[in-house]
């Protein structure tokens, strides 16, 4: 079993590989499909554009909720190609791991300079 600080890891250094190769200014698909490439090469178990549905009292409705990337069924990555990252960005990150259940999120913007400044890191 994969401890999340080593699965926390290994998807940094995966985004890293995948901003280093590429750099800024692409779309977000982009970016997207290539880390999914990275993390199923290093051995991760990754779902992309993962379904969540919503539990509304004893109701489960499919709204359209899609995961970017999920890994090991543990780590949600949201990812994004944009000028800078907003609230609503966040907001977006934090309803999935509710939703989920998963603790931990990355809310990653590929379109800076330094990926170091574009990485946000969230634990419910």
């Amino acid at each position: 079993m994969i401890l999340e600080r080593e699965l926390s890891n290994k998807v940094l250094r995966c985004a890293y590989t995948v901003h280093s190769e590429l750099g800024p200014g692409l779309l977000e698909k982009t970016y997207e499909e290539c880390l999914f490439y990275e993390l199923k090469k290093v051995g991760l178990f990754v779902e992309k554009q993962k379904d969540q549905s919503l539990l509304y009292k004893d109701i489960l409705i499919d709204v359209g909720y899609k995961m970017d990337l999920l890994v090991e069924n543990k780590i949600i990555l949201e990812l994004k190609s944009v000028e800078s990252l907003t609230n609503v960005h966040t907001a977006q990150l934090l309803t999935y791991l509710k939703l989920s259940h998963c603790k931990i999120g990355y809310l990653i913007n590929f379109n800076v300079v330094s990926l170091k400044e574009g990485i946000k890191r969230y634990v419910l």
